[in-house]
């Protein structure tokens, strides 16, 4: 499969500096998709840093858009940085269809790293009720159907 800088290298690129903010948490999602060309980025929620994004083709925005519902991190430039942007991600996803399996691979391989390291802390909170109560809060969080979601809707 034909990598997410490839697909897109047709797309608008963004320039940040250092310490310019791509996205902000709580804000609602403008529609767009981003992919990192070169740079680094930190992404960051409740003020706490989830992770660095340093992988040319790493996806940037895409529960937003996906969910429709506000950006839930704060995405930073930690150093100069160019990333690609997909307006009207929802549809360009429906005109590229590889684009949009990149999408739904990299959902679903992140979901099943979450579930991996979930059951890892559980079976070493075996017998701690606190923690466990609250890593079955979320892990069952994951099999439940989602709520309603001004996002993506199948078209009939």
């Amino acid at each position: 499969m034909a990598s997410l800088l490839t697909l897109t290298q047709s797309q608008p690129v963004k320039s940040l500096g250092a310490g310019e903010t791509l996205l902000v948490a709580g804000e609602p999602p403008g529609g767009e998709l981003f992919v990192l060309e070169q740079g680094s980025l930190l992404v960051e929620r409740d003020g706490v840093e989830l992770a660095t994004i340093t992988e040319p083709g790493a996806l940037i925005g895409e529960m937003s858009v996906l969910l429709g519902i506000d950006h839930s991190a704060t995405v930073r430039a930690l150093a100069p940085t160019r990333v690609r942007v997909i307006d009207n991600a929802i549809a360009f996803l429906e005109r590229t269809p590889l684009v949009a399996m990149h999408v739904a691979t990299l959902a679903c391989a992140r979901l099943d790293a979450t579930s991996a390291l979930l059951v890892e802390l559980k079976q070493e909170t075996t017998g701690k009720a606190n923690e466990q109560g609250l890593l079955n809060r979320i892990l069952n969080s994951l099999v439940e159907p989602a709520p309603k979601r001004r996002g993506w809707q199948a078209h009939e």
